[in-house]
């Protein structure tokens, strides 16, 4: 007879839980050989931002991961941090923090399933195929009693998908609707093709764009796999600094979180450069998945007109027409990406807090942003590039 209890557990360091097992969670399609549906969170992605002192002790990201077994065998598991900020996620609270830390409530720590510093949707209740009821039910109730348990104020889980908010919806927690531009790949040939698709004044202004970056003065190569060597990093650290002390004040991921992913990740990763005189004098990471490109980071030590749309946006569908992927998301906020073909999408979220007045105003103030979120996806779709026939036939 076998025993249904399913047993939830929290450890500090991945290491303490099999590579093999908690792959067969987060990504089980690799098992026909190919990509995950992405790479954020398969555990050599987690390890290397554990191992390189990206999370872990005073980052603000304690590592908590959650697993789920079952007579034996892990079914579920989730990454979860304790966290002591609300940096590099995203989805933002602070005004949650601010409103309860004014009222004498204590906000922080919290807890947080999600990728750390990765605006990127992918699933969040990382279940074995067969258990994904059982399993997300488990992680969610798990992740609650945890919280409640250490006196904590709150469970966040971000950038999880539609299904998984859904399905948490349904748990009770409170859902939660952003927005991100994307760019759809509509089985386009090539470039043209995508140009074709829009308005006469935003395809000339595209192709004006690409022009000058092009005109730089130098070359834009794109690298991949083996092709990306150490000494690439060297140049990217710079970039990545550069762009992370104008964002953030510090940069969240350490040197050596590159050194780690050029050994584990670079089969993951696209990178687009551009080289002058053989140096590169900026740069943009992405990140590959099954279906999708995910830009993640970008930097320069020289600035050129349009040079940041153009290694960002345009080499990204290039790549993604290229390798028949579906989509290219490009990370979050801009508006800017409007006019290059990005259109808005939503962004789901999960949360429970402890406290039931607070959670009662929150849920109300959700309900609000959602219709406004809604709205506005709505009416800057109307103000995307594309032709206006094509808008109507898409309707």
């Amino acid at each position: 007879m076998t025993d249904d209890t399913i047993e939830i557990s929290m450890s500090g360091n991945l290491s303490e839980i099999g590579q093999a097992e908690w792959d067969a969670c987060a990504c089980p399609e690799t098992m026909d050989g190919g990509r995950p549906n992405d790479p954020f969170t398969t555990w050599r992605f987690l390890k290397a931002l554990e191992d390189s002192g990206s999370v872990g002790a005073g980052s603000g990201w304690q590592p908590s991961y959650l697993t789920a077994r079952q007579n034996g065998q892990m079914i579920a598991c989730a990454p979860m941090y304790a966290k002591s900020h609300s940096q590099g996620e995203y989805i933002f609270d602070h005004n949650w923090a601010h409103a309860f830390e004014r009222a004498g409530g204590r906000y922080y720590p919290k807890f947080q399933i999600a990728v750390p510093f990765t605006p990127a949707t992918g699933r969040r209740l990382l279940t074995r195929p067969g258990f994904e009821e059982a399993g997300q039910a488990a992680l969610v109730q798990g992740a609650v009693e945890l919280a409640a348990k250490n006196r904590l104020s709150s469970l966040h889980i971000t950038f999880c998908t539609q299904p998984e908010a859904e399905a948490g919806g349904q748990m009770g927690l409170m859902q939660r609707v952003t927005q991100q531009y994307h760019w759809e790949n509509d089985s386009y040939t090539d470039f043209n093709g995508f140009l074709a698709s829009l308005s006469s004044r935003k395809r000339k202004m595209l192709r004006k764009e690409r022009e000058r970056a092009q005109g730089f003065g130098g070359q834009i190569v794109s690298l991949a796999g083996d092709q990306i060597e150490h000494w690439h990093w060297d140049y990217f650290w710079r970039f990545y600094q550069d762009t992370g002390a104008r964002k953030w004040g510090t940069p969240y991921l350490t040197r050596r979180f590159f050194e780690i992913a050029q050994e584990t990740l670079r089969d993951d990763m696209l990178l687009v450069l551009a080289m002058r005189d053989g140096l590169p004098v900026a740069g943009a990471l992405n990140f590959v998945g099954r279906q999708a490109l995910f830009g993640r980071y970008w930097g320069c030590t020289e600035d050129h007109p349009c040079l940041h749309f153009e290694l960002c946006y345009y080499q990204a569908m290039d790549f993604a027409i290229a390798q028949g992927l579906q989509r290219v998301e490009a990370g979050a906020q801009g508006e800017h990406k409007l006019a290059r073909g990005y259109l808005p999408v939503p962004i789901h979220s999960l949360h429970w807090v402890a406290d039931s007045g607070f959670a009662d105003a929150i849920a109300r103030y959700l309900a609000a942003e959602r219709a406004a979120v809604e709205e506005d996806i709505e009416v800057l779709t109307a103000y995307g590039p594309f032709r206006r026939t094509q808008m109507e036939e898409q309707e």
